[in-house]
């Protein structure tokens, strides 16, 4: 300890590594059986605006035979001085080595941590790969969106939790801590793991391929084992527990508010979004618990801004009644209430005048295409008319900046989609200097990511647009959005094109990302790091082509490498959306008309309901 408080001063935000916290938890490690390290693959800033992180550390420490400690991804400073002195990666509530836990628990947010991921682990002395790690070592494991494709990491995780955490860590510990009282060995432990549902244990199955390098099955080795792992899923929001006194950070973080989750899944049905598929079903608090939660989340934080957060928060049911309440209860102590993106419809714009009462908060709307066409084929139910209705509502109302989001490379895109992101930046624009907003503080900004295709999504079998295709539509973006007051911002197409390799991977790619990680690639997803010649050359040394992962398009029949990861929702209706956005035919939202037959709520199944087109194959017995 004395030799990092020498070293602390010499890097920056020493406070990322200090620990000691408002609200932090601190147990007597001699009091209790088991220990977990929850490791976020990232930056302090990013890694503590993250409310599972809050959700799974108040669970774990509510019990009175566990402790949950946390540690972050050290920034490279921090990192080189630690290496130089032989310091071990080390949790922030006690400064324990990471390698004295008995379990590690990664979460799995973005593809382009996982070479943090391997970082940590090398920083912590524990050997990268599993089957290198004794029974001295303790059982990694990991959960989260990524892991609904674990392969790219299966080489390097022993254990996988699908889906929702706050019941399944339960019964993880539980299992962990019988087989410590029965001196188990980790082998038998997994073993014994697996059999619950929601637990994936990667060396308990066996991978083979084809001769072109598909997939050709993934099995169990032992018949104990199920088949599928299917995700776990919390019912009741209002009886799960919730931390209403989170860890409050020591230093700023990316979101410094008071994250209450209201609702979670959605049935918006945009063809591209994973989230909307394995966060399903729909789930919402009632408001009674909403308002005691933000009552006693004030009370025991500080903060001075409420965020109401789900994936779509203005479809929560009794969302006007919360909002109204909250803002009488807490404004006259300069207590501010914000929400997420907001959908572009006039029930929306009504919540965004009730909060900016208290505070005005930035506007943003998400139509994602800029053709009524294209927005078809992705199931975005948003129209030109509708945007702009409702941005004239909102420079009225005082509102001078407007971010727009956009994603380009989508299946069926053409250069008039592309054209009509102009169109619609230039009329929203429009609309603001006709309500007479000062030129110089009317801001539209355009912001443009690249489609990445995900797995457990209707566009699971469609390629990403080449990398070359994805740099010249964000270079004609650039030259026709120069107008004053447009803004243009867009993701580097590197970083989306291996998140596609990784969003679609299989687990010969542990192989690349191990390759990767030695040739000193880390923080991928910060463009000061990120070097894209380093994984090309781990590509190229390992002998695997990135743009056959990124850029394959599968047909119904192929075996996809996620295909043993069950989220509830059928891969027939994934593939029938699939065919509907081809023929740019939309569905309905089920919490407003019929069930669309995902198989999630009951098992239903759909027929098709018109012939496919020219990228129509034939379906298998596996799917029908």
């Amino acid at each position: 300890m004395e030799l990092l408080d020498q070293i602390l001063p010499l890097v920056k935000k020493p406070a990322r590594y200090t620990g000691g916290e408002w609200n932090a938890v601190r147990k007597d490690w001699g009091k209790v059986d088991l220990k977990v390290a929850f490791a976020f693959p990232d930056v302090y800033e990013v890694g503590m605006s993250h409310l599972g992180m809050q959700i799974l550390y108040y669970v774990v420490n509510n019990r009175p035979d566990a402790l949950m400690e946390r540690v972050y991804t050290p920034w490279p400073d921090m990192e080189g001085r630690m290496r130089e002195h032989g310091i071990l990666l080390f949790t922030l509530e006690s400064r324990r080595p990471v390698r004295d836990f008995d379990i590690v628990a990664f979460t799995l947010q973005y593809e382009m941590s996982f070479s943090n991921i391997l970082n940590m682990l090398d920083l912590a002395g524990i050997p990268l790969r599993s089957n290198q790690r004794g029974e001295e070592y303790p059982l990694v494991i990991a959960g989260g969106p990524c892991a609904f494709n674990p392969e790219p990491l299966a080489d390097f995780i022993d254990l996988f939790v699908i889906g929702e955490g706050e019941e399944a860590v339960e019964d993880l510990l539980n299992i962990f801590r019988d087989g410590k009282s029965r001196d188990l060995s980790k082998k038998d432990l997994l073993l014994e793991a697996a059999r619950v549902p929601g637990n994936y244990v990667p060396s308990l199955y066996r991978v083979e391929y084809l001769e072109d390098g598909g997939i050709l099955k993934v099995e169990p080795v032992l018949e104990s084992v199920p088949e599928r792992v299917v995700k776990r899923v919390v019912r009741n929001l209002d009886k799960t527990p919730f931390p209403t006194r989170p860890i409050v950070p020591s230093t700023e973080i990316v979101h410094d508010r008071i994250m209450l989750e209201v609702m979670r899944g959605c049935t918006r049905g945009c063809r591209f979004c994973q989230a909307g598929v394995i966060y399903r079903p729909v789930r919402e608090k009632k408001t009674e618990t909403v308002l005691q939660q933000a009552r006693e989340l004030t009370r025991h934080t500080g903060y001075d801004e409420i965020s109401l957060t789900s994936l779509s928060t203005s479809d929560y049911t009794p969302v006007r009644d919360v909002i109204t309440s909250l803002i009488k209860e807490h404004a006259g102590r300069g207590v501010g209430v914000s929400l997420p993106s907001l959908r572009v419809d006039n029930f929306s714009l009504e919540l965004a005048k009730e909060v900016q009462k208290v505070r005005r908060s930035s506007l943003t709307f998400a139509p994602e295409a800029g053709t009524q066409r294209l927005r078809d084929v992705i199931n975005k139910g948003v129209t030109e008319e509708k945007l702009i209705k409702a941005v004239t509502v909102a420079f009225q109302e005082g509102w001078q900046a407007i971010k727009l989001y956009f994603m380009i490379g989508l299946p069926t895109e053409t250069i008039e989609d592309l054209d009509g992101i102009v169109h619609l930046a230039r009329e929203v624009l429009a609309v603001g200097r006709k309500a007479g907003v000062p030129r110089g503080r009317l801001r539209v900004t355009v912001s443009a990511s690249s489609f990445v295709p995900k797995a457990h999504t209707p566009f699971q079998w469609e390629p990403q647009a080449p990398l070359e295709a994805l740099k010249d539509k964000q270079s004609y973006l650039t030259g026709k959005l120069r107008d004053r007051g447009l803004v243009f911002n867009y993701h580097d197409t590197g970083v989306s094109f291996l998140e596609a390799v990784f969003a679609r991977g299989d687990r010969r790619l542990g192989a690349v990302l191990e390759k990767a990680f030695e040739l000193g690639c880390k923080f991928d997803g910060w463009s000061e790091f990120f070097r894209f010649d380093r994984w090309l050359e781990a590509f190229r040394q390992v002998g695997l082509d990135p743009e056959w992962y990124a850029c394959r398009r599968y047909d119904y029949n192929s075996k996809l490498p996620w295909d043993h990861i069950s989220t509830g929702v059928s891969k027939r209706y994934l593939a029938l959306e699939h065919r509907r956005a081809l023929a740019g035919m939309t569905t309905d939202d089920c919490r407003a008309g019929l069930c669309c037959g995902c198989g999630l709520c009951a098992g239903l199944e759909v027929e098709p309901d018109f012939a496919g087109g020219e990228h129509d194959t034939q379906l298998s017995d596996a799917i029908l």
